[in-house]
């Protein structure tokens, strides 16, 4: 009875010490305040380690982004004088460059010699052949760029619309481009189509969209080839960035009907004003032509054609540039 005593206390005794050994000996040997203060300097390292982590891959994103802008910086620098070979790819013209020779040298010869038939000196021959020759092919240059420009700015923003839907119904970047080039009117058809074939031959997507503003210089253009080339390089939601885009083109767009419409009124005085003297000088040719005949039958009166002739083009111009705003 003694030992079946003594053995009940044994137990219980190393029940009760094992208890307090589990429970107690931690608090008062400090073991468990020691986990804690372990748990949270692991805690604040981790959260160091991310914090590093998430500003290293910020850091890493800005500088994409910046090496992008410079690049497309000095993109649109050397667009600003581009050669004839490019002139005559942004205009549409389709003629090559050793074509477009020819015809400015056939239209100076030209207008050198049908002076001459009626009579001119020389003097006036060379000048027409100049005018011809070198002023009306780059006129008529400047004139299909502008055309082909405003028809690609127009259906632009429409365009840039059915890429974000294509993106947000799940089809790549290039499936929507796609969708472009089948459906979309020209000019886009075609500014479409050579990304998609210069994408094939090896660049990357941004890279290929990034070329379309050396063919249309516009700053459109320029915004959707810097927003595809981030997006390629630093990632992000390109449907978003597309549709945010898509806003900033239909308000640009808004802004320049506007200016349009408000600067209609002084184009139309700037036009009056400067065809107002050709048409005195036809009237008073068609009821007094000896006295207006002066004007290029003496000296003088050439001189004074000429000085009249050189202050209106001064006057066209300065009017043009008062009512030709950049934007």
């Amino acid at each position: 009875m003694a030992l079946n005593t003594l053995a009940i206390f044994f137990l219980a005794a190393a029940a009760i010490g094992g208890l307090a050994w589990v429970f107690v000996y931690p608090i008062l040997s400090g073991e468990r305040q020691a986990e804690r203060r372990r748990q949270s300097v692991a805690q604040a390292d981790s959260g160091m380690r991310k914090a590093v982590a998430a500003r290293a891959g910020q850091r890493v994103r800005r500088e994409q982004i910046e090496e992008t802008l410079k690049e497309l910086e000095t993109r649109s620098k050397k667009a600003k004088h581009p050669p004839l070979s490019v002139r005559l790819e942004q205009s549409g013209l389709g003629w090559s460059k050793r074509q477009f020779v020819i015809v400015s040298a056939g239209l100076a010869a030209a207008f050198f010699v049908l002076p001459l038939t009626v009579g001119a000196d020389l003097l006036t021959a060379g000048l027409a052949s100049l005018a011809a020759g070198f002023g009306l092919p780059r006129w008529l240059l400047s004139f299909l760029k502008k055309r082909r420009e405003r028809k690609f700015i127009d259906d632009f923003p429409d365009s840039v619309d059915i890429i974000v839907r294509g993106i947000k119904a799940g089809l790549p970047l290039l499936d929507s481009l796609k969708i472009i080039v089948r459906d979309a009117p020209e000019p886009l058809r075609g500014e479409f189509r050579a990304i998609v074939e210069t994408q094939a031959i090896g660049l990357t997507l941004g890279e290929a969209c990034g070329k379309l503003y050396e063919r249309i210089p516009l700053p459109e253009a320029n915004f959707f080839g810097i927003v595809i080339s981030i997006q390629q390089k630093a990632g992000g939601n390109l449907s978003e960035a597309l549709g945010n885009l898509s806003k900033v083109l239909r308000d640009r767009k808004k802004m320049k009907a506007k200016i349009r419409a408000m600067s209609m009124e002084a184009k139309a005085s700037a036009g009056i004003i400067g065809v107002l003297p050709i048409v005195v000088l036809l009237i008073v040719y068609v009821t007094s032509p000896d006295y207006i005949s002066l004007l290029w039958q003496h000296p003088m009166g050439r001189l004074m054609i000429a000085g009249s002739a050189l202050w209106m083009l001064v006057g066209v111009f300065t009017m043009r540039k008062m009512i030709n705003f950049d934007f």
